[in-house]
């Protein structure tokens, strides 16, 4: 057999070769277009009110706490291709770093595509331990008339973004906040300066 001959029985064998290779690369540059089309932006949370209606000490209890808290959290999709599913949401309140509400379960929710949705639970309801410094610190600030808190919310979200539906995302959002609040005083509260949210998937 001629050199030629063995040339042409060998070329459907580099034709398939070759054909595979250009099918995956397609396939790589069609699914990176589709991740840069439709790769979608983190939600934006903001807290834009607040208010307190009770922090108590527990009379049998040196360290614990009762409180009763409010807080307007809106929050933001960006994304104009992208709606949001979220869920297994609980909310909590924390001073110093040490929570001063219990953890409260929060509904499911979707948001659409570029829209704004505002959710605003109330928190507390139950006594929790407290350290002495948090107790002491706590005291001190409200007599000053200036409290630091944070507002956690957990959960989890998805993506979907035209017939694809991303896997679902832990998610971890702190908002901290300087509220002006005396003891004695019950209601809304000012919030000095612009609360920083930030959000961790």
């Amino acid at each position: 057999m001629s050199d030629g001959e063995k040339g042409r029985r060998a070329s459907p064998g580099r034709l398939l070769v070759t054909s595979l290779l250009f099918f995956l690369l397609l396939a790589g540059i069609t699914a990176l277009v589709l991740y840069l089309v439709y790769r979608p932006s983190k939600p934006r949370f903001t807290v834009s009110a607040a208010a307190i209606y009770d922090i108590s000490n527990a009379s049998s209890q040196a360290n614990a706490i009762s409180t009763s808290m409010q807080f307007t959290l809106v929050i933001r999709n960006p994304n104009d291709r992208a709606s949001v599913f979220y869920d297994r949401l609980s909310a909590y309140v924390s001073y110093r770093n040490q929570p001063i509400t219990p953890p409260a379960a929060l509904p499911p929710m979707f948001q659409e595509k570029d829209s704004t949705v505002a959710t605003s639970p109330v928190l507390g309801g139950g006594f929790v331990p407290i350290s002495g410094d948090v107790a002491a610190g706590l005291a001190t600030d409200q007599a000053y008339g200036v409290v630091g808190l944070r507002l956690v919310l957990l959960g989890r979200l998805r993506y979907k973004s035209g017939p694809f539906r991303s896997n679902w995302y832990g998610m971890y959002v702190r908002c901290d906040m300087l509220t002006g609040f005396r003891k004695g005083v019950t209601g809304p509260v000012p919030l000095l300066g612009e609360p920083e949210c930030k959000v961790d998937t």
